[in-house]
């Protein structure tokens, strides 16, 4: 009886020791391809993108007066608090004509000069920061335009950064597109009266010397139309 139990029983046992080192082999398998395989941490979320034209290289700060030039609305602003790179970056002056200053919230900055308006930012900087060294530069004039349009080289909108001349406007624009350009009656159609009948220049006359005082000095929003 028992020389039948005892191969049995051997049988049992060894085929638990099978299952055993099966199991044990898988488990280091397992374990082996966790190790193995790094956890995949969630990506990053993509930086802002920066608004359209501000880090343009072609863009180096447009050459105004800071004493008279007068901020408009969309106007982009360089605004430097020495030692505080926190607040030194460029700021969109907004439609309503306010720019929004880091943890010191809104501020009016359409009708103020560039130097007026560093006064009044420093000013507010000097509640939390110790004798700020605050520099205001346009960076880009947007607020105040003209366009020249026609039979120019380089017909588009231009910036308005300076009192700017008919004539200059033209020479700007790269002058005229061929001989065919009526240079004779040129045409400026004032943006702030567009139905009114159009003021009327002769270049070839300038040129010649006549009419000087009919060289029409642009407006906000006028265009320069060449036939």
């Amino acid at each position: 009886m028992f020389r039948d139990y005892f191969p049995k029983l051997r049988e049992v046992f060894w085929k638990r020791m099978a299952v055993l080192i099966v199991l044990s082999f898988v488990f280091a398998v397992v374990g082996a391809a966790q190790n193995a395989a790094p956890a995949t941490e969630p990506s990053a979320p993509d930086a802002p993108k920066p608004l359209p034209g501000l880090n343009d290289p072609a863009i180096s700060g447009a050459q105004v007066d800071l004493g008279t030039y007068v901020i408009g609305a969309n106007d982009v602003l360089s605004i430097v608090v020495f030692g505080n790179k926190e607040f030194t970056q460029l700021y969109p002056v907004r439609t309503d004509g306010i720019l929004t200053i880091p943890l010191f919230g809104d501020m009016k900055a359409e009708g103020l000069t560039p130097l007026q308006l560093k006064k009044q930012l420093t000013e507010t900087f000097s509640e939390k920061l110790r004798d700020p060294e605050v520099s205001v530069t346009v960076w880009e004039v947007r607020s105040k335009k003209y366009t020249v349009a026609g039979q120019v080289k380089r017909p588009g909108a231009y910036p308005l950064i300076h009192p700017v001349t008919v004539f200059e406007a033209i020479n700007e624009a790269g002058g005229f597109a061929d001989a065919f350009a009526n240079k004779k009656n040129i045409l400026i159609i004032r943006g702030a009266n567009p139905a009114a009948t159009p003021l009327k220049f002769n270049f070839e006359d300038y040129l010649k010397g006549k009419n000087r005082d009919k060289n029409i000095e642009l407006q906000n929003g006028d265009t320069v139309y060449v036939k």
